[in-house]
């Protein structure tokens, strides 16, 4: 038993006239781009979902950012982690090159209250950045969000060509092979159904190519963008998400009237256990000093 349209085809495809077959390898070739694309595009997708599910639940299990960041866990495929290792990497070198050290603050005693224990690890923190240090590390999770969309979005230039040219190359052969069809019956003077039958079939095995080539295409390109946008989103609300929770717990937002006490205590002014002063200065004059230098 042969498959169904198998005769039509078969027969059309005999009847096609040479500039319709070239036509139709054209559209073979798209087709063999258009499934690749398909093929490698909804492996990548699948993995990043189910990698970003994983990262997700192993990051929001931590109080602190970096956790997972210093255990080197790794959620191959997930474009939330690389967006992650990415900030984490740039902030590891702020605190390693351009620490600011924040000590003796004061902490939360209860546990009861909401949030407490995440505020509890914040204070605890004593090297932290800058705020110019934050901006850069803010920086770098902006560019490694855009280079993960445009990861996710590579090759799905090759679907919308296949969409929006398949059927037009189809059509093009179609009317090509008309065209020849007719100035056939035209030469020859015998204008009936016997005649024209053969080479209109064969010229609308080319448009019949070219949908098959062009609808695939169409739905896989319509669900891959729309997995893609909601993947992005999800990333750029992971990054508010995590700038956040980085700017909470490692960023030096002291007041004035803080930093200028921890400066105090560095340069070393106070008394010792005999009641003289350690500083070498007088309270005005520190004072004044380090008040000026954030003036």
């Amino acid at each position: 038993m042969q498959p169904i349209f198998a005769n039509a085809f078969d027969f059309a495809l005999q009847k096609a006239t040479t500039e319709g077959k070239i036509t139709i390898a054209m559209l073979v070739v798209v087709s063999l781009f258009s499934w690749t694309v398909i093929i490698t595009k909804a492996r990548q997708l699948y993995r990043a979902q189910k990698a970003g599910k994983k990262f997700f639940a192993a990051y929001r299990a931590t109080r602190d950012p970096l956790e997972l960041f210093r255990k080197s866990e790794e959620f191959a495929g997930a474009p939330a982690y690389e967006v992650y290792f990415a900030g984490g990497e740039e902030l590891s070198y702020h605190l390693k090159n351009n620490p600011v050290q924040v000590k003796n603050r004061n902490r939360v005693v209860s546990t009861h209250v909401a949030g407490a224990e995440t505020d509890m690890f914040a204070r605890a923190v004593e090297t932290k950045v800058s705020m110019a240090s934050f901006e850069s590390v803010k920086v770098t999770l902006e560019r490694a969000v855009s280079a993960q969309a445009l990861g996710l979005e590579k090759g799905m230039i090759v679907l919308s060509t296949a969409v929006a040219g398949g059927p037009f190359i189809g059509l093009l052969g179609t009317v090509w092979g008309v065209m020849e069809t007719f100035s056939g019956i035209a030469k020859v003077q015998a204008a009936s159904l016997t005649a024209m039958a053969p080479g209109v079939a064969g010229a609308l095995i080319a448009t019949v190519v070219g949908l098959f080539v062009a609808i695939p295409a169409m739905f896989a390109y319509n669900y891959m963008i729309t997995s893609i946008r909601a993947i992005t989103q999800e990333l750029d609300n992971f990054t508010t998400e995590y700038a956040t929770a980085v700017e909470h717990a490692y960023v030096d937002n002291r007041s004035v009237a803080e930093e200028v006490a921890d400066a105090l205590r560095q340069v070393g002014y106070g008394r010792n256990e005999t009641g003289r002063e350690t500083g070498s200065e007088s309270p005005t004059t520190l004072t004044l000093a380090t008040a000026g230098a954030y003036a």
